[in-house]
Formats: structure tokens, sequence, C-alpha cells
């Protein structure tokens, strides 16, 4: 994918935050403590799609289901979020660039493997790698465990700092996309997915190991943008 969702299509950028608005309206006049509930840390099983998936604060989320962490100087630490985490379960590696890499936003930064597929993921950010995280290469299950904590992948040097945030999702509009991920995971299911939630609720961690090829590209292209 050549550029990110976005900084190169303005018109549907706009078209995707306007929908966000008003899906965060209608949260809020449905449920007022619906999007507070999905931005702590606490994987709590709800009555709204929204509550399946955690989010943490101080962070802006990429729709590819990557984030960068809005931190002070020139330095985000970047990470994959809980919906990654609970699609895959816990991975069983990581391909990350070496250190002095260059991202682009919303271009390939790295893989994840897991369930015997391999996951490309588009970097949240334009920079340069400064760090990775070895420990989580020597225990890729960090990941699952604490994905906005220790499970974090890079460092990246960036230019700007709130340019580099400027595009992604925070706040109630991160709360409405996580929601609408949710949403969107509900009506594949229901399309011919297959079973990801066999408690008949909540999916559960490594659904993404019982999908067969033609739905796990459904998923991979419906929910992390790829080709």
């Amino acid at each position: 994918m050549q550029g990110d969702i976005f900084a190169t299509k303005g018109v549907e950028y706009l078209i995707v935050i306007a929908y966000l608005v008003l899906l965060v309206a209608m949260v809020r006049w449905l449920n007022p403590r619906a999007t507070r509930s999905v931005g702590t840390n606490a994987r709590r099983p709800g009555t709204l799609p929204a509550l399946w998936f955690a989010l943490a604060g101080g962070r802006g989320y990429h729709q590819g289901h990557s984030w960068a962490s809005d931190e002070a100087g020139d330095v985000v630490t970047v990470g994959l979020d809980d919906f990654t985490v609970r699609l895959l379960g816990a991975p069983d590696g990581f391909d990350l660039p070496a250190v002095g890499s260059t991202l682009r936003q919303g271009e390939r930064g790295w893989q994840v493997r897991g369930a015997d597929r391999a996951l490309p993921m588009l970097s949240p950010v334009d920079g340069t790698v400064v760090a990775v995280n070895d420990a989580l290469v020597a225990a890729p299950g960090l990941a699952a465990e604490d994905p906005y904590g220790r499970g974090w992948l890079l460092k990246v040097r960036v230019p700007n700092r709130r340019a580099a945030l400027r595009n992604l999702l925070s706040g109630d509009l991160a709360s409405a996309w996580m929601q609408q991920t949710a949403e969107r995971l509900r009506r594949l299911s229901g399309g011919g997915l297959g079973v990801v939630m066999p408690d008949g609720g909540v999916p559960v961690q490594g659904f993404g190991r019982a999908l067969g090829p033609e739905e796990w590209e459904t998923v991979a292209r419906e929910c992390f943008l790829t080709d």
C-alpha cells in the first residue's frame, strides 16, 4: 500500500472523520458511559461491541491497528493494539526493522508471525528507528500480555511529534473507530467469516487461529488495510 490512508486521501479522510464524529455522538446518546469504558486497559466483556477491544490513553491510533505514544521530545514508542493480539493470540515472533531503518506512515513497517501466518502491519508514523524491544524479540508473548506497555515494538525518532500524531486517532475518535472495527467483525462473522466467538459473545484471544485462508485474508484486508 502506497502512502497513508489519512495523509494521501484527503477527501476520504474527511469522510472517515465525519463518520466517526457522528458515531461518537450516537454512542454517547445511546450510552453516555460507552466511550469512557473503552478507553481503559481492562479487557472486560460488555454489551456493546466497543468493549470487545481495549484502548489505552496517551496514544494515537492508526487504522491499521498500530499506535504511537504521545510523549515529549522527538522519540515516540510504537506498538500494536489489543485487536491485533486478540486476533493472533500470543504471537510466535516479529520481523522488526533494524535500528537506523526509515519508516513511512501508512507503509509496511514490520511483520507479526502467528497462527502459521504472517501479518504485515503499517507504520503509524514517519521516522527513523532508534531502538527495538529486545525483550519482545526474546519473548513475543509480551505483546499479548501487555500490548500497550511492556509489549511495545519500536522507538522511532520523528521529525515533528505533532505532525507525526496529527493523522492518528485518539480520545473519542479512537473509541468510535474501535467500535466500528468491532461492528465490522460482527458483520463479517455473520456473513461467512466463520465462528469467531465460540462463547457466543466476546471474541476469544487467538480467534484468528481458527480462520481459514480466505477468512484470514478478509480480516487482513478489511481490518489491517493490507493489499
